[in-house]
């Protein structure tokens, strides 16, 4: 198996303490699944987890990985502009629509989806449950 798309999806008060196994499941999709390319949005601490194992594991392995956002950033915003991508036409849709489109883009994007979801509420599981719907293989972190 080769050419792996990945999307992450967790609570934005994901605990630290998951980081060293989110690192595992990143490592076991470049390494057995082969995964190549992964998607992360930018907000709360499992997407800061997810983009710093990816930073770090990007200097001794081949893949690509992207920070997707919702809008353009403002100026004094610099989320790693050599990684930042904004979904197609997220331009036209209007900002309180903007997280959902660009979620779903990654789901679409992504073959897996590596997600931390301690509650049934909330983005993290409704994004989870969609990915799932979309018949994606999900892979669960768990605290």
């Amino acid at each position: 198996m080769s050419n792996r798309k990945v999307c992450f999806f967790g609570h934005s008060d994901a605990p630290w303490r998951i980081q060293p196994k989110l690192r595992e499941v990143i490592l076991d999709l470049i390494d057995n699944e082969g995964a190549d390319e992964f998607y992360v949005g930018n907000h709360g601490n499992f997407d800061r987890m997810a983009i710093a194992v990816l930073s770090e594991l990007s200097e001794t392995r081949a893949f690509r990985f992207y920070i997707v956002l919702k809008y353009l950033p403002a100026e004094k915003e610099n989320p790693r502009a050599d990684h930042a991508i904004l979904p197609d036409v997220i331009e036209n849709i209007p900002p309180r629509f903007a997280i959902n489109y660009r979620n779903k883009s990654m789901i679409e994007a992504a073959d897996i989806v590596v997600t931390y979801v301690k509650h049934s509420w909330g983005g993290a599981a409704k994004f989870k449950l969609l990915a799932e719907k979309k018949n994606r293989r999900v892979f669960e972190i768990s605290a």
